[in-house]
């Protein structure tokens, strides 16, 4: 490789810089390695919030000084640049952005086409992370953890709560049912049989041969009136917004629950707040809003039947270390002359 490769590494306090340098060096030979010409510009999340920058989505509002920054910059790595068409103007020699997420929704990726710059992202990085947390959110939802322990630290003792009206449920012989069936959902199935609890699936672009054993595939109806536990792991569409609204929670089974680490615009949740003060619904957990950080006064947050976490599910060290590898090897099969896994612009 010659010295002219300039690359920068555009990382912040979650898929940090020396996270990002060490995995590079650690996938490249010896000889591209010595070659590196390598820059870095750290970006202010997770400490100051992402959102819209231009035309691009949640990334750090730092279009300015990455225009600045870019100029002969060949390859870019990164989870939070706004890579927007103003700042691939300003990037003649880019060829390649390594989106260190799911979805490059930071990165114009239009633009880029245009261009002729690659662009990459790391499906799958968080699957890990994220399923357990959706797991951990259905524990949490159906044994009212949050609200006890509120209670026990406020020196309470409510041996009352071992009344049967009172007490949750247990994930083992619960059915639950996962509304997608991709990286993060197939793990969650994993875990829930290991509960022993009975997995029902629907997911049109799914079928039975893919499923873990002992999981059924079902249609969407099926599942709502079937399902304890309700746990979503779809993308947001213009098909999905809005999934979960007045008509899917009237066709829940009554005193069920549902679980959202997906994405906030697939709920209505006028309709969750409904249906859990109707008692149609017995819980929520929630990880995903419709609009982040949460505006004061926003009604479920005085809820006891809902337990909420802020959009954390694929916030762990394995993440961001998984993160770094796949960009890292995206890079070397680029350099190297071959096609980088997670191109979502062939």
């Amino acid at each position: 490789m010659a010295a002219h490769h300039r690359i920068l590494l555009a990382g912040d306090d979650f898929v940090r810089n020396d996270l990002l340098d060490d995995q590079l060096r650690r996938a490249l030979t010896a000889e591209h390695t010595r070659a590196l010409d390598v820059r870095t510009m750290t970006l202010p999340w997770p400490h100051v919030p992402f959102g819209p920058v231009s035309e691009v989505d949640e990334a750090s509002d730092v279009e300015d000084e990455l225009a600045g920054t870019v100029g002969d910059v060949e390859v870019a790595v990164t989870q939070m640049a706004p890579f927007t068409r103003r700042v691939l103007e300003a990037a003649p020699s880019l060829r390649l952005i390594v989106c260190t997420r799911g979805g490059p929704v930071n990165v114009n990726v239009d633009a880029a086409t245009e261009r002729g710059v690659v662009v990459c992202n790391t499906p799958g990085r968080n699957a890990v992370a994220a399923a357990e947390h959706a797991v951990t959110l259905m524990l949490g939802t159906l044994r009212s953890v949050p609200r006890v322990h509120a209670s026990v630290a406020a020196g309470e003792w409510r041996s009352d709560l071992y009344a049967y009206d009172l007490c949750g449920l247990e994930l083992s012989g619960c059915t639950v049912g996962l509304v997608g069936y991709g990286a993060i959902g197939r793990r969650v199935a994993r875990i829930l049989r290991a509960f022993d609890a009975d997995v029902v699936v629907s997911d049109p672009f799914v079928g039975a041969d893919a499923l873990e054993p002992g999981v059924r595939l079902v249609d969407f109806p099926t599942l709502l009136a079937s399902s304890d536990v309700v746990s979503l792991h779809v993308r947001l569409t213009p098909d999905t917004a809005n999934l979960f609204g007045h008509e899917s929670f009237a066709a829940m089974r009554p005193g069920s629950y549902l679980v959202n680490t997906a994405r906030g615009g697939l709920v209505d949740h006028d309709a969750l707040a409904a249906a859990l003060e109707s008692g149609r619904l017995a819980g929520a957990g929630l990880d995903v809003f419709p609009s982040e950080p949460l505006p004061a006064g926003w009604p479920l947050l005085s809820s006891e039947k809902v337990v909420l976490t802020p959009h954390l599910a694929g916030a762990t060290r394995q993440t961001a270390h998984r993160a770094a590898a796949m960009g890292a090897d995206a890079v070397r099969a680029f350099l190297a002359g071959e096609r980088p896994p997670g191109v979502v612009n062939p």
